[in-house]
């Protein structure tokens, strides 16, 4: 009686067992090889070991380029700069009214580039050499000369900073014709502003004018920056920096100042 009970009890277990909801239980061991099999073909073949027992060097992760990592803890200086740059882009992108003919003042693009050529390098280098020819007094060629000086000087130094730099204007603006012969191609420092600035300064220290053509003087040069911002050439940093450094310029041409002696001894050999 005990041994047919137990076989009883052993026959109702293997039904249970055999239901659909335990048949996971009835092969462990077949689900478990299944996905280490994968694991497995996912992952490839193993590398075979090192002779000699030696362990498998790994190579170190690859770090991250810097523009994907985040700066949790910017300086202030960055943060400072970064907000001047942007209030800079952002106030040239507004004064820039003349950038295109379908800008907001885009009729009087024209207008607005004339105002910028007359504080171009070619004209007052032309305007120069004709006015040193024509001049019979030993002052007016001591002047004409030293500011012929001073122009070749400005090309050259804003020329150099340019190709420094490298930076481009608020807008896509192709440079002119004339602008490749004076090497005006980049955008910081402003050639025209520059130049403007000196100019202006040399004539204010060196001629005798009335007080209305001093403001006009002036008034002209700083209307030569504004116009290379509106027709969106520079940024409003550019210009400032091409005045400061147009008035450095002529520091620097007062320290070279050359006599009347070693003015006319140049005219001789010319």
């Amino acid at each position: 009686m005990p041994a047919s009970q137990s076989r009883a009890r052993a026959r109702d277990r293997n039904n249970i067992l055999n239901r659909a909801e335990f048949q996971s239980l009835n092969h462990p061991l077949k689900g478990t090889q299944e996905s280490r099999r994968r694991q497995n073909s996912q992952s490839g073949p193993s590398p075979a070991p090192n002779e000699g027992g030696a362990k498998e060097q790994r190579t170190p992760q690859q770090p991250l380029p810097d523009e994907d990592c985040m700066q949790l803890n910017p300086s202030f200086k960055g943060i400072a700069y970064n907000s001047l740059l942007a209030i800079d882009i952002s106030l040239s992108k507004r004064l820039g009214v003349c950038a295109s003919n379908a800008s907001a003042w885009g009729n009087a693009r024209s207008m607005i580039n004339l105002i910028g050529l007359t504080g171009h390098g070619i004209p007052w280098i032309g305007g120069t050499l004709i006015c040193l020819v024509k001049s019979s007094t030993l002052a007016g060629q001591e002047v004409l000369l030293n500011l012929l000086l001073a122009l070749f000087l400005d090309i050259v130094i804003i020329a150099g900073l340019q190709k420094m730099a490298k930076r481009k204007g608020p807008f896509d603006v192709s440079p002119g014709l004339l602008d490749y012969f004076t090497m005006d191609v980049y955008a910081f420092p402003a050639g025209h502003a520059s130049r403007a600035a000196m100019v202006s300064k040399f004539f204010l220290s060196h001629l005798v004018l009335a007080v209305p053509l001093r403001i006009l003087l002036v008034l002209w040069a700083f209307l030569v920056g504004l116009s290379r911002i509106m027709v969106g050439r520079h940024h409003v940093t550019d210009v400032l920096s091409g005045f400061a450094f147009g008035y450095l310029q002529f520091r620097l041409v007062e320290l070279l100042w050359m006599s009347s002696n070693t003015c006319q001894m140049l005219i001789s050999m010319w």
